[in-house]
């Protein structure tokens, strides 16, 4: 490893406090071209830079590498360890609009389910839960009792731990309730495995997949899509989601524009 690598991934950890998995990530995809080229990173230029990237065929992996090559050039640039800073373009991505389930489909998933046990009721609480809150995976399995305040959630380990409130349905809640009077655990952590152990993310998405045929992201998607298609602000669904930037709650205002063609398609007299 270069020692303008190394400081790098120093300031990213310590100046940035960038979390562990994001400075692996970086250190991965940094040192990997290093390693391609059998060079310091700092001494590539753009056309060597492009050819060791030359065998990523996934846009997304390519897009996250560049980012992290600028990232890395912009620091050495501000530390003076280059004259002039190298920004790489980031490869075009198609705006694909993101799966998602309507409120009748989740509701025909959830009907489906035996809720005459407690993991019945348990796996149709989590699904109505995520759906009525936008939440990551990963957010929701580490909620506890107390983060829900009355009719509300309040996020506490969101990504980049920003906290949130975010209002809860009263569908969602009732079947909350009613599961967590049946579970036989006290427990701290609200959403449990058969052992009382706390549930896995392996086992959510067995939850949505087996009674959905989705993962539990989409049921993050179909939440904000209900709600743009409802008619609400953007940043509003920004605040929600815990989206850092609005640019990346943008990706639904296309669905938003589908449903406003396909309501002029569908009633204007000269459509």
């Amino acid at each position: 490893m270069s020692n303008e690598l190394e400081a790098f991934l120093e300031y990213i950890q310590v100046t940035k406090a960038l979390s562990k998995k994001s400075c692996e990530a970086y250190r991965s995809d940094l040192l990997q071209i290093e390693e391609i080229t059998n060079k310091p990173l700092i001494s590539l230029d753009t056309n060597a830079t492009l050819k060791a990237l030359s065998s990523y065929d996934n846009k997304r992996t390519l897009n996250r590498k560049l980012s992290a090559i600028n990232a890395f050039f912009a620091f050495c640039f501000r530390s003076e360890f280059v004259q002039e800073q190298q920004k790489l373009k980031l490869a075009k991505i198609p705006k694909n609009l993101p799966k998602f389930l309507t409120y009748e489909q989740i509701g025909i998933g959830v009907k489906s389910i035996d809720q005459s046990t407690w993991i019945g009721k348990r796996d149709a609480a989590m699904i109505l839960f995520l759906y009525a809150t936008g939440m990551r995976i990963s957010e929701c399995l580490n909620i506890r009792l107390e983060d829900i305040e009355g009719n509300w959630l309040r996020v506490r380990h969101g990504k980049g731990d920003k906290e949130r409130l975010i209002p809860i349905a009263k569908e969602a809640l009732s079947l909350l309730h009613s599961y967590l009077s049946d579970v036989p655990f006290e427990k701290e952590q609200i959403w449990l495995n058969y052992t009382g152990k706390p549930l896995s993310r392996i086992s959510a998405f067995k939850i949505t997949q087996k009674y959905l045929g989705v993962s539990p992201h989409v049921l993050r998607h179909s939440y904000a899509t209900a709600l743009i298609l409802g008619g609400a602000d953007l940043r509003v669904v920004q605040e929600l989601l815990g989206h850092a930037s609005l640019l990346t709650t943008q990706v639904y205002t296309h669905i938003q524009k589908q449903n406003l063609q396909d309501t002029v398609l569908n009633h204007h007299p000269m459509a």
